[in-house]
């Protein structure tokens, strides 16, 4: 245990009741939802504002504690796990939406607030927030992981919807980043650099965010194509010709076969893809759409299935983002690898057809699905976690994936991040910044205290 009695004291006495070192308390927090062996914390505890996430921090940096921050543990590259023991800091209970401003279409957060509550709680003000990662992922998760999702392609990434944070540096010092103005020349960008640290460099307790007026016309639809490269080159295509597509999103015919195992919507067991679009009017809707629907055809392109109606998107988009369990059904009783590659739109049909051809001749099931549109997509390596040689293969597998999305311009993760499951391939990527990441982690972290062993080894 690397937490000391003296040290448990002194948090006990801040959270006598909102503290916890039950086994089973420790198992949840040890893992996100991910292949990677679960790690443990030796304590959680719950803080409720800022000021506890300080007083923790000081705590923790007096008795030189890891510090590993929590959200709602839906990552996927083994984020929250506590490799070298120490504090879970939950910020669950940190869930208030403390602004919301109509006039500036912005607003400010707690970082235990999730994905759809805040949607939820905008509702009546005509406004939302469009990143949607699938999961119903907290929105300091997503600060943290630098997290995108279906909408990425029409709305942007977390990056681009952040105004400024609140975090708590490994002190216990406070810091104030950004502001609510929309652009600003003014000294270092702090808030980039906090967005996609992982936790490594501070605890994010509060998001200034943009939001966005709700649409008055949305429509989605599907479409099924003869091969996954005809529908890779209809979204490539309607890119480039600049149709404004809110969502769109790729399927292979194994994920297809595991959708309809699991949702049953009556889809042909092709690749597919499904669409969103979002307008002020159902005629700039439909325009849209139409102009979707003659790119489908040239590419051979199935029926174009329309669902107009909320219960239908919701139906649809529910589908899509119970993918991870679902594709599960393709081998009960088994674990999902899944890892994403983000590559140059120009190149997304090369990748994605030498992807397909390595997945095909690997003895593991690995369907193909993503957010297309912006030229990232995932693959779930589906596998026994007790086989050594299948943790190998998906390893193998993984390796050649990003290999092959570096060699095109691209990234070894587009939204899931590094963790420690993608620490070599960030090495590959951007060997030679690591010793700068380094040297920001050293200032900021000296002791190595915050969410140690995660994107770079020290």
């Amino acid at each position: 245990m690397t937490v000391t009695a003296e040290l448990l004291g002194s948090l006990g006495g801040i959270f006598a009741d909102r503290m916890s070192v039950a086994d089973a308390v420790r198992e949840h927090h040890s893992h996100g939802e991910s292949y990677h062996p679960p790690a443990p914390p030796d304590v959680v505890v719950y803080p409720k504002t800022t000021e506890e996430v300080s007083a923790i921090a000081r705590l923790c940096s007096a008795h030189r504690t890891p510090m590993v921050p929590f959200g709602a543990g839906t990552s996927l590259e083994g984020h929250v796990s506590a490799l070298a023991g120490g504090v879970c800091i939950d910020l669950s209970e940190m869930n208030r939406i403390l602004r919301v401003s109509p006039e500036d279409l912005d607003a400010t957060v707690e970082a235990g607030v999730t994905r759809k509550q805040l949607t939820e709680e905008l509702k009546a003000s005509g406004l939302t927030f469009f990143l949607d990662p699938g999961a119903d992922a907290s929105i300091g998760g997503m600060v943290a992981t630098g997290a995108s999702g279906t909408t990425a392609v029409r709305y942007g990434t977390i990056r681009d919807n952040v105004l400024g944070l609140t975090v708590v540096l490994a002190t216990g010092e406070v810091i104030r980043t950004g502001g609510r103005a929309r652009k600003s020349s003014a000294g270092y960008d702090l808030t980039r650099l906090m967005i996609g640290s992982e936790g490594t460099l501070g605890i994010v307790t509060e998001i200034t965010l943009k939001l966005q007026p709700l649409p008055d016309a949305i429509s989605a639809a599907s479409c099924s194509f003869p091969t996954l490269a005809a529908a890779v080159d209809t979204v490539i295509a309607a890119i480039q010709l600049g149709i404004p597509v809110a969502r769109a999103e790729l399927l292979d015919e194994r994920s297809m076969d595991a959708l309809e195992r699991f949702s049953k919507l009556g889809y042909p067991i092709q690749p597919t893809l499904f669409f969103e679009f979002h307008g002020a009017s159902d005629a700039s809707v439909a325009e849209q759409a139409q102009a979707m629907k003659e790119i489908a055809a040239e590419q051979g392109g199935g029926d174009f299935r329309w669902a107009t109606t909320l219960e239908e998107r919701t139906k649809l988009w529910h589908a899509r983002h119970e993918m991870a369990n679902a594709s599960l059904m393709l081998r009960p009783g088994c674990k999902g690898w899944a890892t994403d590659v983000c590559v140059p739109i120009s190149k997304l049909a090369e990748c994605i057809r030498e992807t397909r051809i390595d997945n095909d001749s690997s003895p593991l099931i690995g369907p193909i699905l993503g957010h297309v549109g912006d030229g990232n997509f995932h693959c779930i390596y589906l596998l026994d976690p007790a086989r050594p040689e299948e943790i190998a293969e998906a390893k193998r597998l993984n390796d050649r994936l990003v290999d092959r999305a570096l060699a095109l311009g691209g990234t070894c993760t587009g939204e899931h991040g590094i963790g420690y499951g993608k620490m070599a391939s960030l090495a590959k990527e951007h060997g030679d910044l690591v010793p700068v990441m380094r040297a920001i982690k050293r200032a900021l972290d000296p002791d190595g205290l915050l969410n140690p062993g995660k994107i770079f080894p020290m």
